[in-house]
């Protein structure tokens, strides 16, 4: 069984973005199906929620809600959210989908 994690580091301050809300979310057919929601901690990670969802070979999606995080700071920024669109291979067992964000920018890849 393969399990996801993310979590959110704002290469801005050098900081773990703390309570951003995240979802994750399946596509089956010709649509997406929300399967998991959740905070990031003060770590920038989304933990005990999503450790019992049953992933399946496929496409997946997590949206970060990332303008709230930054109203929270006062900051101005230009992406309302964003949407990391991966795909998951039975033969991994785990998939790390970090995201390095900025108020103008945003990059992520496959951890570990």
């Amino acid at each position: 069984m393969s399990s996801i994690s993310t979590h959110i580091l704002d290469t801005t301050i050098g900081k773990p973005a703390a309570n951003v809300a995240v979802s994750l979310w399946q596509q089956k057919n010709t649509g997406w199906y929300k399967i998991a929601d959740g905070n990031t901690d003060n770590d920038g990670r989304v933990k005990a929620s999503w450790a019992d969802i049953t992933i399946e070979k496929g496409l997946y999606k997590m949206y970060f809600q990332v303008d709230t995080y930054f109203e929270s700071l006062a900051v101005e920024s230009f992406y309302p959210f964003v949407e990391v669109v991966f795909r998951v291979d039975e033969s991994v067992s785990h998939y790390h989908v970090p995201l390095l964000l900025n108020p103008f920018g945003y990059s992520t890849y496959r951890g570990s």
